[in-house]
């Protein structure tokens, strides 16, 4: 493929420092002369500056502001339609809260090369927790265990290709031919599920799904706390965590666990909801003195 192009996908909100950083390490990236990258970034509404700091530091990255109600899936859905109008030869999903690697790109496009001989295939890049070699986003293999269908972490092989079935976005490199039969990101997703699904989908249509060699950077592994799964909250406060688009809003994981979880589907939909019931009950926040 000569001169190919890639479109890398971002969206942020309100963590101007952290999209910075990310940026930085994307523009610093090793990469040959005949690689054309052009960096498309939804900005939802941010109150920080985030959108006038990238326009001074990287003003070819292309900013788009939004109204402030997107989430996550709902600005990566935002920054996909607009790349794919130009008709690029791949997209990156990248996470504003990953740092990559120097040779990051690199190795993403070496595998999407090797791969292409057989199968179109979506490579995903594995993170690991700042200063360790502990895997945080990347691939999963789904496995059978008895009546339960669970979601493994890959980890990856540092030599070779690892295939697996479906992927976290934050770094996921996607082909045009699987764009071309897949489309974009699912719009009934506000923040979550939407990579989960659109790997899952693509793994359905026959494109393989093969995890980069090694890791290709560094992001953090998100915190419980403020969270439904946070046990120091109330129990209204879990609940209300739960429901909210950053938890497991009933509608999205109805629709996650039905195209996805077969006949086990209704176990699988009622189960964050029955754990957050239980768990509260058996772990109730506990009563701090003053």
């Amino acid at each position: 493929m000569s001169n190919p192009r890639i479109a890398v996908l971002l969206t942020s909100f309100n963590r101007r420092e952290v999209t910075l950083a990310c940026l930085s390490a994307l523009h610093a990236q090793r990469v040959w002369d005949d690689l054309h990258f052009e960096t498309f970034l939804v900005d939802d509404r941010s109150t920080d500056g985030t959108s006038e700091a990238i326009g001074k530091k990287f003003p070819k990255v292309h900013v788009f502001r939004s109204a402030g109600n997107l989430f996550w899936n709902g600005g990566m859905r935002m920054a996909f339609a607009i790349a794919m109008k130009s008709g690029f030869d791949w997209y990156l999903l990248l996470n504003d809260d990953t740092i990559l690697d120097e040779d990051a790109l690199d190795k993403l496009i070496v595998s999407a090369r090797i791969s292409s001989a057989s199968t179109p295939a979506i490579i995903v890049g594995t993170t690991r927790s700042p200063g360790s070699h502990k895997p945080t986003y990347g691939g999963y293999a789904l496995r059978t265990s008895g009546v339960a269908l669970i979601l493994d972490r890959v980890h990856p092989d540092p030599r070779r290709l690892t295939p697996c079935d479906t992927m976290n976005g934050n770094v996921a490199l996607i082909p045009a031919q699987v764009t071309q039969t897949i489309g974009n990101l699912e719009p009934q997703f506000c923040h979550q599920f939407g990579d989960l699904d659109y790997g899952l989908r693509a793994k359905r249509a026959g494109f393989s799904i093969l995890v980069a060699p090694g890791f290709v950077g560094e992001c953090a592994e998100n915190s419980p706390v403020g969270s439904w799964r946070d046990r120091d909250a109330t129990f209204a406060e879990r609940w209300a965590n739960l429901l909210s688009p950053k938890g497991v809003p009933f509608r999205e994981w109805f629709l996650f666990t039905r195209r996805h979880y077969g006949w086990r589907f209704l176990a699988y939909t009622l189960s964050p909801y029955l754990k957050t019931i239980v768990s509260s009950l058996v772990h109730p926040k506990p009563v701090h003195s003053h």
